[in-house]
């Protein structure tokens, strides 16, 4: 069951990637962030970074669109990605973010660890933000909230567990 909080989160997502307005989402519309975010990157898909991304928003789209009857080839309205999000992601606490995110997030900070130390700085955190079409000001507090350890630095695991509070409300910052 989502609250009112995950639900205007996921709206919010929703309509991210609902890049023509039609009022659903189908697997070109995260094949498109992927490439936005290569573009962004300057970064070739055919490139190992690129070919993880791609493939982690891919298999991303694939589960959920599976789970939600739709198949690969589908799309979802959005009570169906509300419902399947909740099913698959937030009603599995942890458990459903590290399954269904975790490939995401983690192929994204490969991308963005342009310095290759398998961490994430205040700089590439920012590109980060602005490549998936999030304000990019408010990054700098964001950081700081899910800097856990406060190293200056972002791991995988500490970008799994702000997405998961992020999205349970126990997390405030505006990045969508």
């Amino acid at each position: 069951m989502t609250t009112s909080v995950q639900e205007q989160r996921l709206r919010r997502r929703f309509d991210m990637w609902d890049k023509n307005g039609d009022g659903t989402i189908d697997r070109s519309d995260w094949e498109g962030e992927a490439q936005r975010i290569l573009i962004s990157f300057g970064e070739n898909e055919s490139s190992p970074k690129g070919r993880a991304l791609t493939d982690a928003y891919l298999g991303m789209w694939d589960h959920l669109a599976g789970q939600a009857g739709v198949g690969r080839d589908g799309a979802l309205d959005y009570d169906q990605f509300q419902a399947v999000a909740a099913e698959q992601v937030l009603d599995r606490g942890e458990a459903g973010f590290d399954q269904v995110l975790r490939p995401t997030i983690s192929a994204m900070a490969a991308l963005c660890d342009t310095d290759g130390d398998g961490q994430v700085s205040p700089q590439e955190f920012k590109r980060w933000i602005g490549a998936i079409g999030s304000d990019a000001s408010t990054a700098d507090t964001a950081f700081k909230l899910i800097d856990a350890d406060g190293d200056g630095y972002l791991s995988v695991d500490e970008l799994i567990t702000a997405v998961h509070r992020f999205h349970s409300g126990e997390l405030e910052f505006s990045l969508l």
